[in-house]
């Protein structure tokens, strides 16, 4: 096997912006090691998620699939396992760009949150796994732990565990004569209650004592955010879990929002602590390194307090679908791009990186991002959806478009002409002098979704989605009263 092949080591935050990172403007949160990184390596700074929820996103970066072709819409709720088939994993009918790797001849492993499906048992795609059994992160402290054949309580910070058991695996595969890929999804900041509430007890807590937060909006609640937290009070009976009150409460609170802040500097403590062991085995001048996020995370923009889902219709602006996206290692030049970037595009770009076979198929779209080339231009266009909302984002617009069906409460468009606005404030979808781009990018929308969407997972076309959505009565109302979902 070729030895010279070089590691990947791909860190993911969870719900996290771009702009809660140092090295993308925030002067208030401390991320000195990922702007390190930054600095040596390759920064996007137009990369968007396909979906703004967990479990999408996850496998979205692993198939180069959209939801709408993986089948998975929204996170998959942990209070639903029991209905789960036995030992389920949401992707288990999909190629990956993990099992592309095992093929290779990579050891794989994962080292984190998975929130796939039953965690009890490794995916095929990895070799060494360490996880948790459940997807919503309750508290940082006192977690079970599935640790290869092994199950235990943490008492310690999950992260931190993390760090530690990929600083194992690092020294297990020091002298091996296979290249690694070691996947470390770490399950922070996080960013709901009640895993932030109140002060953070980690040691990055005082560092934020005196942070005055004015990076952190302050707009006030916007209207869908109350909408929605009302229906979902109604679905669930009036016995709604404390984090789904988050996004009323959360955006004024700043004691949880200065523990979010130091959840993210744990993790790039944690990334400053790898990167050192790398270096002290003779590892780091042959090990790319990826930081990344899932999906993006609203700390008040727009009046929305995290992401897409939070409000309803959906929450499509930048701050719930931009993430961080940084390579450094070999191979990668450094430079900063603002070339559009989707997240399915990871995968390929990884496989091109290790050379090993690209993930081929009508319904996969994955670019390989070209890193010797801060100028290179990789997409036109990026698109987006969460269930009833679906997005295409250029240089110059973001469209959004709703679901919309004869007897049901018509959705509004949204188109922004990011040039004028960036910010994403003024609405022009029904101006008369604006048809025209409107017009043009619901076409687009439907071409796209046309070729990359599989039928039996498109909502929009009658499909299911695998395990829940955010709002079944809608899909109910759309679609009828046997509608329902699947796996």
């Amino acid at each position: 096997m070729n030895n010279k092949r070089p590691n990947i080591l791909l860190f993911m935050s969870d719900n996290q912006s771009a702009d809660f990172i140092g090295c993308y403007g925030n002067n208030e949160i401390k991320t000195p090691n990922i702007d390190l990184l930054a600095f040596n390596g390759m920064k996007y700074l137009s990369a968007y998620c396909s979906n703004a929820m967990c479990s999408p996103c996850r496998a979205s970066v692993l198939t180069g699939l959209m939801p709408s072709a993986h089948g998975i819409h929204n996170w998959l709720d942990d209070n639903l396992e029991s209905q789960w088939p036995d030992k389920w994993n949401a992707i288990g009918e999909f190629d990956s760009f993990p099992i592309k790797l095992k093929e290779a001849g990579y050891k794989n492993a994962l080292i984190g949150k998975y929130h796939l499906g039953k965690a009890w048992e490794s995916s095929a795609a990895f070799d060494h796994w360490v996880t948790f059994p459940h997807g919503h992160t309750k508290s940082f402290y006192n977690n079970q732990i599935i640790d290869n054949e092994e199950t235990y309580e943490h008492e310690g910070h999950s992260v931190e565990l993390f760090i530690d058991k990929t600083i194992d695996f690092l020294k297990e595969n020091k002298d091996s004569t296979n290249p690694f890929f070691c996947f470390v999804p770490f399950n922070g900041p996080y960013g709901h209650w009640p895993s932030i509430k109140g002060r953070a007890k980690n040691q990055f807590a005082e560092l934020y004592d005196d942070c005055e937060l004015n990076s952190v909006p302050r707009e006030g609640i916007n209207k869908r955010v109350i909408d929605r937290y009302s229906s979902r009070v109604l679905e669930s009976g009036g016995n709604l879990p404390e984090q789904f009150s988050g996004p009323l409460l959360l955006p004024n609170n700043k004691e949880s929002l200065k523990n979010y802040f130091s959840q993210t500097s744990l993790i790039d403590f944690g990334i400053g602590k790898i990167v050192n062991e790398l270096k002290t085995l003779e590892m780091f001048d042959n090990t790319i390194i990826i930081y990344t996020s899932d999906h993006g995370f609203s700390l008040g923009n727009h009046g929305v307090w995290g992401h897409g889902m939070a409000a309803w219709p959906s929450s499509i602006h930048r701050p719930s679908f931009n993430i961080p996206l940084i390579f450094s290692g070999p191979g990668v030049n450094k430079g900063i791009s603002n070339s559009l970037v989707s997240q399915l595009d990871l995968g390929n770009t990884i496989l091109n990186l290790a050379n090993a076979e690209k993930l081929k198929g009508k319904k996969i779209d994955s670019n390989s991002l070209n890193l010797s080339d801060e100028n290179s231009k990789n997409r036109k266009m990026v698109f987006m959806e969460q269930e009833e909302s679906r997005a295409v984002r250029t240089d110059r617009w973001l469209y959004i478009e709703r679901f919309n069906k004869e007897g049901m409460d018509y959705l509004n468009a949204e188109l922004y002409d990011l040039e004028k606005d960036q910010d994403e404030r003024i609405n022009l979808s029904n101006e008369k002098d604006f048809l025209e781009y409107k017009k043009m990018l619901s076409e687009q929308l439907s071409l796209y979704f046309n070729k990359f969407s599989i039928p039996k997972f498109d909502l929009w076309k009658g499909g299911s989605a695998k395990s829940n959505v955010s709002n079944p009565r809608f899909w109910k109302k759309a679609w009828g009263p046997n509608w329902n979902t699947t796996f």
